[in-house]
C-alpha cells in the first residue's frame, strides 16, 4: 500500500536546541495516527513541518507521492490541516466561511455549493449553517474548522489538539466524526489526551524530547501479553534476594513489601512459586498493558521547561 505521508530523517532546530531529531514515519489510506508526547516534546514543530507551515532544518516529506518543500503548492492540496486554534472568521455565518474557504482550494464556482453541503453534512452543521460562527458553542466551531480542513476532499487530514475545551459531549461527538474520516482519510490526530487516541485511533507514536521512541498498531499494544505482576509480601524481602530466583527476570522494588516483577511464568505459575517460598503472599495482579503506562515509563519526568522546548 502506498503512504499518503511519508517522512524521512526530519529534523528542526532552534539555534543551538534541536526540537525534532531525526524522525521518520509513514502514514497510509485509512490510519488514524494517534501522534503523542508531553508539552515541548516536538509535536507541535513536527504538525507545523507537515503542513508547510515551518521549514525543517533537515530531512524530507512527501505528502501523496509529492516532495513539499520542491513543489509546495501541490503536496498541499492534499493536505487539510486543522490547527489546535480553528482559523475562523467570526464574524461569518458558517455558509459563508466555507464558501470563502472553498474558493481559496480553487473549487469551481459550479462545485460550491455541492461541495459546502457535502462538508456541512459529514460535519453535523445543518441546523447552524446559517449562524455566525462567533454564536456558536466551542463544539460546533470544531466542526467548522474539521469542514474547512475537509472542503476540497484531501486524502490526508492533520487535527492538532480537536476536542480541547469541549465538554464530554463534544468529545464524543467529535471522536465519531475523526472515525468516520478515517473510513475515507488519512488522519494524524496530535493529542497529549490518552484516552482521545485509544479511542479513536489504530497507530500511536509517541515523541519525546524530539526523537519518535514509541511506535506501535494499537491493537498489538491492547494485545500484548502481559509478563510484569505487581506483588505484596507479608515479610520483608530485599531486592538481591528476589534477583537470586530465576522465575524473576527483573525487578523493580516499591517498598520492603512491595513489588513489580517481570517474568517468563505466566500469573498461575509465578503465583504458586511465590507461595511455594512462603514468603507471605498477600498480594498478587497482572501489571496491565496500557497506553498510559507505556507513555509515563517513556516520558516521565522528561520534559523540559526552557523556553525554546515550550516553543516546539
Amino acid at each position: 500500500m502506498s503512504s499518503l505521508i511519508s517522512v524521512n530523517n526530519l529534523t528542526r532546530h532552534y539555534g543551538d536546541f534541536i526540537a525534532v531529531n531525526d524522525i521518520s514515519f509513514k502514514l497510509a489510506a485509512g490510519d488514524i495516527l494517534g501522534f503523542l508526547g508531553p508539552n515541548g516534546a516536538g509535536k507541535s514543530s513536527t504538525m507545523q513541518m507537515l503542513s508547510g507551515n515551518l521549514a525543517p532544518t533537515l530531512g524530507e516529506i512527501f505528502i501523496n507521492g509529492i516532495d513539499l518543500l520542491e513543489n509546495p503548492k501541490a503536496a498541499k492540496a492534499s493536505l487539510g490541516y486543522l490547527p489546535e486554534n480553528p482559523p475562523l472568521y467570526k464574524e461569518m455565518t458558517v455558509d459563508e466561511y466555507l464558501q470563502f474557504c472553498a474558493r481559496l482550494h480553487l473549487i469551481t464556482k459550479s462545485q460550491l455549493n455541492k461541495v459546502c453541503d457535502s462538508a456541512i453534512e459529514r460535519c453535523g452543521l445543518g441546523e447552524v449553517r446559517q449562524r455566525l460562527i462567533r454564536n456558536l458553542s466551542k463544539g460546533y466551531q470544531q466542526r467548522v474548522g474539521i469542514a474547512q480542513a475537509i472542503l476540497h476532499s484531501p486524502p490526508v487530514i492533520i487535527l492538532d489538539e480537536p476536542t480541547v475545551g469541549l465538554d464530554p459531549i463534544q468529545i464524543l461527538e467529535i471522536r465519531q466524526l475523526m472515525k468516520t474520516l478515517g473510513e475515507s482519510h488519512g488522519i494524524i490526530l496530535c493529542t497529549h489526551i490518552l484516552p482521545e487516541v485509544q479511542a479513536v485511533c489504530n497507530r500511536v507514536q509517541i515523541i519525546n524530547n524530539g526523537k519518535l521512541v514509541y511506535s506501535s498498531d494499537m491493537d498489538a499494544l491492547l494485545n500484548t501479553p502481559n509478563t510484569k505482576f505487581e506483588i505484596t509480601l507479608s515479610s520483608v524481602i530485599k531486592r538481591d534476594e528476589l534477583s537470586g530466583h530465576t522465575a524473576f527476570k527483573a525487578i523493580e522494588m516499591i517498598d520492603d513489601y512491595h513489588f513489580i516483577a517481570e517474568s517468563d511464568f505466566d500469573a498461575d505459575k509465578l503465583s504458586a512459586y511465590i507461595v511455594e517460598q512462603k514468603w507471605g503472599l498477600t498480594r498478587f495482579t497482572t501489571h496491565e498493558v496500557s497506553l498510559e503506562k507505556i507513555f509515563i515509563e517513556l516520558t516521565a519526568g522528561e520534559a523540559g521547561t526552557s523556553a525554546a522546548e515550550e516553543a516546539a
